[in-house]
């Protein structure tokens, strides 16, 4: 082979492996062309934003600023743990919020159609009442006394006392006043030959005994 064959064949060597490298200098320079007035826009633009903020804006803050997020570097990681501990307890919590929170908003609503809210808003107003009416020595009297009124009333639940109140409740409606007429001893003694009249007799001398002090 020739010395200027050999030389030519080097050359188109040559020329096939640099024909890749031009054409990707040549798509490379095509890309630069198409995206440098992309750039150039957007240049411009972030410029007139932050011309806005100029007066108010000075590197120092940032720098301030990124001294102050090194010193608290422990507290952002501190912050950051306990969000993902709050994320972790909702997703956690979620499913049983899901569950719980009909079934309340259920049982407010069947109170709120009872009253029982009513009744609460009353005995809250009846409370500021009281508040207004009398001092703290004159209310913690009122509560000593309803304190021994519940004793009492204790007292009056078991099925005798309860049997006792109803039928003393019911003698008012037994009686007509206008038909009482003054009477005298002799009337007195002849009204012991009835019957009722002893038996009330009786009735009363049972409460006497029982209204005797212990």
């Amino acid at each position: 082979m020739k010395k200027e064959d050999e030389i030519l064949e080097r050359l188109d060597r040559l020329e096939a492996l640099m024909a890749p490298m031009a054409e990707s200098a040549r798509s490379m320079n095509d890309f630069k062309e198409d995206f440098a007035p992309r750039v150039n826009e957007l240049v411009k633009h972030v410029i007139i934003e932050l011309s806005e903020i100029d007066g108010d804006f000075h590197l120092s803050d940032l720098t301030r600023l990124g001294k102050n997020m090194l010193r608290n570097v422990k507290n952002m990681d501190y912050a950051l743990n306990q969000m993902k501990n709050a994320i972790d307890f909702i997703e956690t919590a979620e499913p049983l919020m899901k569950i719980t929170v009909p079934h309340y908003i259920a049982r407010m609503d069947e109170l709120e159609r009872k009253g029982v809210f009513r009744l609460l808003s009353a005995g809250l107003g009846t409370l500021e009442k009281l508040a207004e009416t009398y001092n703290a020595e004159e209310i913690d009297q009122i509560g000593n006394t309803m304190f021994s009124l519940v004793g009492a009333l204790q007292k009056l639940g078991t099925p005798e006392a309860a049997g006792f109140v109803d039928h003393m409740a019911s003698i008012p409606g037994k009686v007509d006043l206008t038909q009482a007429e003054a009477v005298g001893a002799m009337d007195l003694f002849r009204a012991l030959g009835n019957e009722e009249v002893k038996k009330g007799m009786g009735v009363l001398l049972q409460l006497t005994k029982a209204m005797a002090p212990a």
